[in-house]
Formats: C-alpha cells, sequence, structure tokens
C-alpha cells in the first residue's frame, strides 16, 4: 500500500513538473516571437533610405536637437568624442550649401541640415588621430537613424576627404582650421518617393574565417 502510494505521489510530481516546464517553454516562445515581431530598433535600421526629396514643412530646432543628442551616444574611441554638430535651419545657408556642393543639391528643398565635423583640438594624437573619422560615422549614423525613428528623411552626403567640398564647407560656415566637415545631412520631411532597400546578400557572410 505505502509503495503504491509513492508510486502515484511520484507519477503527481512528474505531471506536475512536465506541466511547469511546458509552460515555461511556452512563455519562453511566446518572448522570441513578440521580440521578433515587435523590435523597432530592427526595424528603424532596415526601413532607413537615403532621402533626397522633401516636402516644405519645417523641421524644428527641436527636433534637430534630438537628432544630435542621438548622434553624440555614439560610440567613440577612448570617449574622446571628437567631434563637433553644425544645425542648419537658416534658408540662405542651405542654398549656399546646396549650390556648392555638388551632390548636395538637395539642400536647396531641405528645411534643415547637420554637419557632422571632427574637432582635431579633442582628437587622440599620431595615427590614432583618424579614429575621429570613424567615431564621427558612428555618430553620423545615429543620426540617419533617428531621422527615420521620427518619421524625417535624410542621407548623408560626404565632405570629408573631398578637399573641394571640405573647402566649401569651411568657407560657408566660417570654420576654423581644427574642425574638419565629414559631411552635410540634409533633413526634412520626405515625399514617400525613396524606398528601403534590400541590401542582404548571403554571399557576404563568411563564418569564422574567410
Amino acid at each position: 500500500m505505502a509503495t503504491k502510494n509513492f508510486g502515484t505521489a511520484q507519477i503527481v510530481n512528474i505531471l506536475l513538473a512536465t506541466c511547469v516546464l511546458l509552460l515555461i517553454l511556452k512563455f519562453s516562445s511566446n518572448n522570441e516571437n513578440k521580440m521578433s515581431n515587435n523590435n523597432n530598433t530592427l526595424e528603424i535600421i532596415h526601413q532607413r533610405k537615403s532621402v533626397r526629396a522633401y516636402t516644405d514643412q519645417q523641421v524644428s530646432k527641436t527636433q534637430l536637437e534630438t537628432l544630435i543628442k542621438a548622434g553624440m551616444a555614439a560610440p567613440t574611441a577612448v570617449n574622446k568624442q571628437p567631434w563637433a554638430f553644425i544645425s542648419i535651419d537658416d534658408r540662405t545657408t542651405l542654398d549656399s550649401l546646396g549650390n556648392g556642393l555638388p551632390y548636395a543639391k538637395m539642400l536647396k528643398k531641405a528645411t534643415a541640415a547637420i554637419v557632422v565635423c571632427g574637432d582635431l583640438s579633442k582628437a587622440l594624437e599620431g595615427w590614432e588621430q583618424e579614429f575621429w573619422i570613424q567615431d564621427c560615422s558612428n555618430a553620423s549614423q545615429n543620426i540617419l537613424l533617428a531621422a527615420e525613428s521620427m518619421g524625417l528623411g535624410a542621407v548623408w552626403t560626404a565632405a570629408y576627404p573631398a578637399e573641394d567640398r571640405m573647402a566649401t564647407v569651411k568657407s560657408i560656415l566660417n570654420l576654423p582650421d581644427h574642425i574638419i566637415p565629414l559631411n552635410v545631412i540634409p533633413i526634412g520631411y520626405p515625399t514617400g518617393i525613396e524606398k528601403p532597400k534590400d541590401k542582404w546578400k548571403p554571399e557576404n557572410l563568411h563564418w569564422n574565417k574567410w
């Protein structure tokens, strides 16, 4: 009788443990599916596109400051933060840059822009100085993703390392010698013409070694 009772209790315990395990697995699976389906960060990354056509709706100073805060949240070597940002919403300045830069004509339609610059006075020394390029590129990507998340359109137009483009930006914005313009990012409300591109190419992925 005692043996029979022990066996029954053991079976009940096994069933209870099995039920708990199934519930845990189901909860874990639901969470994974929820994270996969509602991962807003990944959605923004894959929805980002280079926007060159804008409406005439004005981008606000608050929005520009929000974008630059996102830029300043980027990773930076030794936390040197060797960057400077110029926020532009003046029509004359936007037009001047648009006229002077060969691949930034869309500035004449944009209602704002951000110029991401390297500040060599804050950069590392010697060969490590050029880490400013990576740091400011990180900041630029943050700005582009933040713009997408805010319903804005933006596009990276290069200044560095083209000497003529850097000279144009330096002249129009009166930049001191130690400030190097990496890019000019036109910003505005998109017309909806541009669509994101699927750039996933499995042949570019290598596992563990080439």
